[in-house]
Parts: structure tokens; sequence; C-alpha cells
């Protein structure tokens, strides 16, 4: 038996993988494509994202494949600069394909001796009291003690569940492609931008590998969006919309996508559980939804596996949904409104005028920035000091970073006061004692995605919270144990 089977082996599949690898859960990924998509859906990480890259020590590799662009301008395509002093170390927009980002959690999960299984569809589930079986298209049948589905917008564990996913459907569509463009560069650059004055799902622009990426609106909706446009049909639509077709061949690959706007009602039932856009899909305005899917991957990682090791507090597991189901609630409401701010009708483009004369004020221009980029989110871990439920960014310590401390997923104490102590925990939380100046706050203890569920300086206290996210105590402590101990290992 496996202790978790994990449908889908796109972004969200594999850092769940990763994640459930750290705490010593053996997951299986089943994927029905027997080779890696070239499909580029996604163009980047945003600010959160990387900073999950950094906290699991991923950043450098990501860094040297991508591209870091300026944060600003991404709400509903409207010029607007970032605002100035941004909540995070990461204050930029990482451009990097999604095959890439998948090739290097791919590589990453292998070194964690993650199991993948290409070419294999998934059809049936069941479920008892002990676990999941999980019946394959070739007639296998697999045993699993907990299932997510990560298997996209049309998931078919979502289907088996009979989760309803309720919602808007599509009502604009767009054509997607990467090409060979034969008009000069000059020609395509100033096209573009007098397109883009009125038309910004509008796009023709040069890739690291040489060809172009093409993003046109389609004439009306195609009866099955599943199947991809042919070359002829972005001929036509370029023609229609920019006066020219640019002279493109050579397509390396087509897609289209719509705008439906869809949750998920349940992320859990009973052992299976549903995360990425199996769990929700919206417009891709924005750039969100693959950092949504990996964030929802970061926050169920370790509970799940905690669950698993049988150390999970009451309800920990349920949490899940709890804290993401609100915020793709939250991105569904935002990128619908971007998409009706990008029209060409008179009524959204006044609001667009309206909004983009609001955003030259910095709390405004701030509050979106910072939902776009889902570094405000914050969940309810109680009340109190105002970093409770937020993460905390990567702050200078004087041992190094913040997250550099993080790297093999635990929980954390960030001590300045050398008085507490973990004892009891320290098999699942590090205790380091710094008394680095970002810090305003006598101590916090970090879950192990890096939101913040005490701050203080009362041992005491701070005993009263810590089974509430890691469980159990193990060996009781001893009157020594409470004192804090220098040699509280640090990290690797």
């Amino acid at each position: 038996m496996f202790d978790v089977i994990i449908a889908g082996c796109g972004p969200t599949g594999l850092m769940l993988a990763c994640e459930l690898r750290l705490h010593g859960v053996a997951p299986l990924v089943v994927e029905k494509e027997a080779e890696p998509t070239e499909v580029v859906r996604s163009l980047g990480l945003h600010a959160r994202s990387i900073e999950i890259m950094d906290q699991r020590g991923l950043l450098e590799r990501f860094l040297e494949n991508g591209q870091q662009h300026p944060v600003g301008g991404f709400f509903a395509a409207i010029p607007k600069p970032a605002p100035d002093g941004l909540d995070s170390a990461h204050a930029y927009v990482l451009g990097i394909p999604q095959p890439v980002t998948e090739r290097l959690l791919t590589e990453r999960a292998t070194e964690l001796d993650v199991e993948i299984r290409r070419g294999c569809t998934v059809v049936g589930l069941d479920q008892d009291d002990e676990g999941v079986t999980v019946g394959l298209a070739d007639g296998t049948r697999l045993r699993s003690r907990y299932l997510v589905g990560c298997d996209g917008g049309r998931s078919t564990v979502r289907k088996l569940l009979g989760v309803g996913f309720p919602g808007e459907p599509t009502t604009v569509e767009t054509l997607l492609g990467e090409m060979e463009v034969a008009a000069p560069p000059e020609t395509v650059a100033a096209v573009v931008a007098e397109v883009r004055r009125t038309q910004v799902r509008f796009g023709v622009g040069p890739m690291t590998n040489g060809a172009h990426r093409v993003v046109v609106p389609a004439d009306g909706l195609a009866e099955d969006r599943s199947v991809p446009p042919t070359l002829e049909e972005i001929r036509r639509q370029l023609r229609a919309v920019a006066g020219t077709d640019f002279g493109v061949h050579s397509p390396r690959w087509l897609s289209r996508f719509g705008d439906a706007t869809r949750q998920a009602e349940r992320y859990r039932v009973g052992r299976v559980l549903l995360a990425g856009d199996a769990a929700h899909v919206h417009p891709p305005t924005g750039g969100q939804g693959l950092n949504l899917g990996l964030q929802d991957a970061f926050n169920l990682g370790w509970k799940l596996a905690a669950e698993i090791d049988g150390r999970a507090p009451e309800g920990l597991l349920d949490s899940y949904e709890s804290e993401r189901h609100p915020v793709a609630a939250e991105v569904l409401v935002t990128t619908r409104a971007q998409i009706q701010l990008m029209s060409v009708e008179p009524g959204p483009r006044a609001v667009r005028h309206l909004l983009s004369e609001l955003m030259d004020f910095e709390e405004v221009n701030r509050y979106l920035t910072e939902k776009l980029l889902a570094i405000a989110i914050r969940y309810d871990v109680g009340q109190g000091h105002d970093l409770l439920g937020r993460r905390l960014r990567d702050i200078e310590l004087g041992r190094g970073h913040l997250y550099g401390l993080m790297h093999a997923g635990r929980g954390l104490l960030l001590d300045r006061t050398g008085r507490l102590s973990v004892a009891g925990w320290s098999d699942r939380v590090d205790h380091v004692v710094d008394s680095g100046d970002e810090l305003d706050v006598p101590a916090v203890l970090l879950r192990p995605d890096g939101h913040v569920v005490w701050v203080g300086d009362d041992q005491e206290d701070l005993r009263g919270v810590l089974p509430r996210w890691f469980g159990a105590a193990g060996t009781p402590p001893t009157a020594d144990d409470l004192v804090r101990d220098s040699r509280a290992p640090v990290p690797g």
C-alpha cells in the first residue's frame, strides 16, 4: 500500500510529492500523459511562489532558468509601477515557462526518490475506512491510504468523487500558441503596441527559444475546447484583430483557453482531496493559476504527512480546506474582475479608466498588487498579534537568512530571548536562537509553510500552542529541557 497516490504530474502534484517526501511519506504520482507537455500555459512565478522555492532550497535552480521582471502592470494589464516597499525579499515576477517549472520540480522529486508513473489514466476510485483503491485504465488497481486529485480542471478524481464544481461557464475564448513569425521585429512591435491600446487580450512576442508566443481572442466559442485550434484559425483571427497575420508559420504547439470560473464545493471527502486546477479554475489574467496550485500543495503537504504519521492534531487536515478554499474564492473574484476590465466594450473600458486613476493612489495599488502576489494572505489561527496567520518574509538573521533554515520543511521557533524551548516537539520543530534586528518581537513559532502561529516570550503559552499545530508532545520534557539548549541544531 502506498501512503498517498497523487493523480497528476503537473506543478501542483509534483510540489505536493516533494513536500510529502520531506516528511518521510512515500507518494506515487500517476499521470495519464506519456510525456511531459510542451504547452506553455503559465509564464512565471509570483512572489509567494518564489518564496516557497526559497524556503525549500530550490530557488537558485529556478533563478538560473528564469528571468526577473518588475511586478508592475500585472493587474488586468493596467500599466502601473509596483508600489514601494512590498513585504517580500522577492518582489519581482520570475519569468519561467511552465514546462521548465515542471522539469525542475520533476528533477527535485527524483532526487527525493518520488515514484512517477506516466501513461496511467485514473478511471475509478473506491474508499473505505482504511484507504483508497484507485483503478487505472489498463485494469491495474492500486491501494493507498490517501488520494489527492491534482489532475486539472477536467479532474477525473473530482468527477468520480461526485464533488460539485459550480461557477460560471466560459463566455470568451482565447487562442494561444508558439510559432515562427516572418514579419520584421519592428513591424510586430509596432502593430502589437497599437492593437493593445484597446485589445489587451492580444499579444505577439518573442520567446527565448526563438519562436513567438501568439495570444489572440477567438471568434466565439469552440464546441470542444480540448481540441486545439488550427494554424489557419490563428491566422484568421490575427488578421481580424490586428489586420495582419505576421506571416506566422511552423507552430510548435497550439491551444485555446476560456474564462470559466468554477470552484469545487469541497476539497476533501474522506481520504480523497483535491488541489490545484482540480479544485478551482479561473481566467489566466494576472498569471495566478499555477501559483495558486503550488501554494495549495505547500499548505497541504505537511498536514497530510502529519496525518499519515499519526501525529496530526484533530482538525489539522481539515484546515487545508478551511484555509485554501477562501483564498481560491477570492482569486476567482479578482480574475473575473480583471477579465471584465480587459473587455473592449464601452462600459468595462470606462471602469478600467477609473480604476487606472485609482491605482495612482499608493494604497489602492498596494492592495491590488499584494492580492495578486499572494503575500497578503492571513489564515485564521486565532486572535492576537498582527503577525498571526501571516507568512513571515525572508528576514536577515545573525546566522544567515530565515528561509535558509526552513529547507527541511519542519516547524521553526525563532527565538530572540534565548529562554524558550520546544522540548517534546524537537523531532518536528527546530529551535533557533538568533538576535537578528529585523524581527521586532521576542519570538515567533512558524508552521512548516512559514505562517506564524504564535508570538510571545512565555514558555507556558508556547507549550499551549505547539500541540495545536504539531500534535502531542513526544518524550515528556524534564526541568532541564525547559531551559534553552544552546546546542539546538541549526537546520541545513
